[in-house]
């Protein structure tokens, strides 16, 4: 239908004129709503989808990558057309810390943030204290008694809403300078490490030089020699193929890092509540799959770095705890409930 493009002015004051114009107005934006309505609820005409970015720094073949996709092939299996989850992998919406300020915008919909959530959370630094969680039974522990009750609650107050508990996994130490067996062979190597402040003054405890960097610039910075080293667990080790510019794999396990599938709080609330209640379910769920190819992975992925040429070595693992006094003492003094958190975590463990 075209419209006029001007109609006749009634003159000023006209009071046979002007309740007709009025009344002409509400008539055409009642029958403009109607419309709207009909059109979305019609039979045959079908409701609007809802379509979900899910953004990860993961490369193909990560951890990251077959989680997401996992999850969101659940999804949109169940929803069957009323919810669609479209991944964004390889940093392609932005680095953990360029996501998490576009979820809180809403211009995307979720990611899987690990380390990075320390600096939006102060207490989810407990997650980078060294040989903190013991295995997955321990994480499943922290996870019901720690992180919904405690942390979950803190990060939806920053505006990020945990979806579900993930797995990013037990990271090691490569470099190109020298075997690591002690911490103090560490001693002068620029080591890149995420975007955590737990995990830059760890790894100065142990006299490594280290920088935050954005994990989609590794690659080049390790290639290169801006950076002689770096740590990850072997998923994205072998996923963003580090191992082929690095000489020699240090098997530190020095920190056991959770990743969390995250929503925008402001966006997500504004989701049906049955989305919203369909979506939370898959998402855990899907934490079983992670945990199952994560313990898979570790094995497999190993053997496929070594058989790369890289030099593999145990580390001194008690010199490594024994090192990591300082980092529980300064994280327990500069957050609050920081002690209580690590103490009881401890205690879930034994």
């Amino acid at each position: 239908m075209k419209y006029p493009t001007k109609t006749p002015a009634a003159p000023d004051g006209d009071p046979a004129t002007t309740p007709r114009r009025f009344a002409l107005r509400g008539a055409l934006g009642a029958a403009l709503g109607l419309a709207v309505a009909l059109g979305a609820f019609a039979p045959g005409a079908g409701a609007q989808e809802i379509e979900l970015k899910l953004g990860h720094v993961g490369e193909p073949g990560s951890l990251f990558q077959m989680s997401s996709d996992e999850f969101a092939r659940r999804a949109n299996a169940r929803f069957a057309g009323k919810v669609k989850v479209v991944v964004f992998g390889s940093s392609q919406l932005g680095g953990d810390k360029e996501m998490l300020q576009k979820l809180k915008l809403g211009t995307i919909d979720l990611a899987v943030p690990s380390t990075v959530m320390s600096s939006e959370v102060d207490t989810f630094g407990i997650f980078e204290m060294p040989y903190l969680v013991k295995d997955r039974r321990h994480m499943g522990l922290i996870e019901k008694e720690i992180v919904w009750p405690k942390l979950a609650p803190a990060a939806e107050a920053k505006g990020l809403k945990i979806v579900a508990v993930w797995e990013n996994g037990y990271r090691h130490i490569t470099n190109n300078r020298r075997p690591i067996h002690k911490p103090e062979d560490l001693a002068g190597i620029k080591l890149r490490v995420p975007e955590g402040k737990w995990r830059v003054a760890m790894f100065k405890t142990y006299g490594a030089n280290p920088s935050p960097m954005k994990f989609s610039e590794l690659f080049t910075a390790l290639q290169t020699g801006v950076m002689d080293g770096q740590e990850n667990p072997f998923t994205q080790i072998y996923s963003a193929k580090l191992h082929e510019v690095q000489k020699y794999l240090s098997l530190s396990g020095h920190v056991y890092t959770p990743a969390y599938l995250t929503a925008g709080a402001r966006k997500w609330a504004t989701l049906p509540a049955d989305v919203r209640a369909t979506l939370e379910q898959i998402a855990k769920e899907t934490q079983a799959y992670v945990y199952e190819t994560a313990q898979k992975q570790e094995t497999e992925l190993l053997e496929k770095i070594r058989a790369s040429g890289i030099q593999v070595n145990e580390v001194d693992k008690n010199a490594f705890i024994a090192a990591s006094k300082p980092t529980y003492e300064e994280f327990g003094k500069a957050v609050a409930g920081a002690k209580e958190l690590i103490d009881r975590a401890i205690e879930l463990g034994k």
